[in-house]
């Protein structure tokens, strides 16, 4: 008898591919499955969720039903409440630092404010001749007299009635703490005289003159500042004589907040 011909069969090296296929598949469908998870559209949500739980609530009426007896009323489905969605309560945290700022702001208003008036008092002759003009804003207060009523044309030195205007100022503001710059302003006019080569030099001398006025009536030197600008930041057209005059001005800034410590920056390497 013949003997079949016995066939080796050849191990597959390539069956682990079978098992690595199903489990990248698998692992596809489970992140398509979380990415559109991530992703559903909330309106779409709502309504599968409200669709679903009417079903779920006729479903129970239904077999509630079948046991009742026969002529006996269904009842009536409790209707679906309304979703609420929590709203997250803000609460603002105040410190007690950001309290103490707060009370420090507000009194440093009222004593602006009450300066203002004081000023507007012991200025009024000159504030109904237009000759002083009283301003208060978030800066501070900013009192601008003509430099007629102060100086002689092309000179620094004060005039006595400017004098005592001045004087009575400086005893509004010399019991405060608030910094104090006097500006000096002038027209455009050209003046070179062995004091007062330009304007430069005029509008800083007079700033000085009512500066060293307020020393002497109490205010601490400390607390102010003299600076002359000259013809460059005038307030009305240098084109009319009274334009001219409007810009040859004095302007006494009282300063509500103190100026900002300043610290030196490092030199970068």
């Amino acid at each position: 008898m013949r003997r079949r011909a016995h066939i080796e069969e050849h191990e597959n090296h390539e069956r682990w591919l079978v098992s690595y296929a199903d489990f990248i598949t698998l692992l596809f469908a489970f992140f398509v499955v979380m990415y559109s998870l991530s992703t559903v559209n909330e309106g779409k949500y709502r309504v599968l969720s409200d669709s679903l739980v009417a079903a779920f609530r006729n479903v129970s009426i239904n077999s509630h039903s079948e046991q009742l007896a026969p002529g006996a009323r269904t009842p009536a489905a409790m209707p679906a409440l309304p979703q609420l969605r929590a709203r997250p309560v803000v609460t603002s945290m105040v410190t007690p630092a950001d309290a103490r700022e707060e009370e420090r702001k507000r009194q440093v208003r009222e004593k602006m404010r009450e300066m203002a008036r004081q000023i507007m008092e012991v200025l009024a002759p000159l504030v109904r001749q237009g000759k002083v003009s009283v301003t208060e804003g978030l800066k501070g207060i900013t009192v601008e007299i003509n430099a007629s009523v102060l100086f002689p044309l092309g000179e620094a030195q004060l005039q006595p009635a400017a004098v005592k205007a001045l004087r009575a100022v400086a005893e509004v503001v010399a019991s405060a703490e608030f910094p104090i710059t006097v500006e000096g302003h002038t027209d455009p006019t050209p003046i070179a005289t062995a004091q007062f080569p330009s304007n430069w030099e005029l509008s800083g001398a007079r700033a000085s003159s009512v500066v060293r006025l307020f020393i002497d009536a109490g205010v601490a030197p400390q607390r102010l500042t003299a600076t002359g600008y000259g013809e460059q930041r005038p307030v009305a057209s240098n084109d009319t004589p009274e334009g001219r005059a409007r810009n040859r001005r004095v302007a006494i800034l009282i300063e509500a907040q103190n100026p900002d410590d300043l610290r030196e920056l490092p030199l970068k390497e």
